[in-house]
């Protein structure tokens, strides 16, 4: 007996997957050039690039776990392609906010700011809403 490939969750999991490893190494580097070995050593930057590789492993794991069964559950491919696009857009939107340290830290630079904090809010909400309508969506095939 085959076991069908989530090839759509297969796909997004190797993005997500390059996007953590380049988060974590970005902390590393840091830590390298600040001599910062463990915590965060007092120090903004290296709390923000914790912070946006951490906040990815907490939801990718899960969505992506909760995206192949939906999928092996014969969901169609378009439904399956929205949520995952979706959920990596927002990720990126996530870490892109920041990488900056408007809008954190009680940090506000004028309008130029503004980028960053819209960009964090379209990270942690969005997030949030397709988790929920993933979850949600996947409950429905179930009982449907």
């Amino acid at each position: 007996m085959t076991v069908p490939v989530p090839f759509i969750s297969a796909i997004v999991a190797a993005i997500l997957i390059i996007l953590q490893q380049c988060l974590m190494l970005n902390v590393g580097i840091y830590r390298a050039k600040t001599r910062i070995n463990v915590g965060l050593g007092n120090d903004n930057t290296m709390e923000r690039k914790i912070r946006r590789h951490a906040n990815l492993a907490e939801n990718a794991g899960l969505f992506v776990a909760t995206l192949a069964l939906l999928e092996l559950r014969g969901t169609p491919s378009l439904i399956v392609i929205g949520f995952g696009l979706i959920f990596i857009l927002c990720r990126f939107s996530h870490a892109i906010a920041f990488s900056s340290s408007v809008g954190s830290h009680g940090i506000n630079i004028g309008n130029g700011g503004k980028v960053f904090i819209i960009m964090r809010i379209i990270g942690a909400t969005g997030t949030a809403f397709i988790g929920l309508a993933l979850g949600g969506f996947l409950l429905f095939t179930i009982a449907g």
